[in-house]
């Protein structure tokens, strides 16, 4: 998706990061494409699944980032604010769990 509607993941690049925020949303596009098929070939599961976990860390900021500017916005519904809000601490058990993926291969 990073690719087909990439203004929606430019508008979450936190502003204080250097540079173009289209560039995040395309590294970080290429990036899960890549571990995503690195992940499915079990020679390289081990290396993806630690690339994993790095990469839902590297993009916290973004979803915290994408949880405040909605809670400012007046026009989003509050079960979408909950929602993305709730997301936020699903990152956690995502990271542990690309950690063991990573311990198994």
């Amino acid at each position: 998706m990073h690719f087909v509607i990439p203004k929606q993941f430019d508008s979450i690049v936190p502003p204080s990061l250097p540079g173009e925020a289209r560039t995040y949303t395309n590294i970080s596009g290429v990036a899960e494409l890549a571990i995503g098929a690195g992940v499915l070939v079990p020679r390289t599961r081990r290396l993806a699944s630690g690339l994993a976990a790095v990469l839902f860390l590297a993009v916290f900021p973004a979803n915290v980032q994408m949880t405040v500017d909605w809670w400012r916005n007046s026009k989003i519904p509050l079960p979408l604010k909950i929602g993305v809000m709730l997301r936020l601490p699903m990152q956690l058990p995502m990271v542990t769990e690309a950690l063991k993926a990573r311990r198994n291969a």
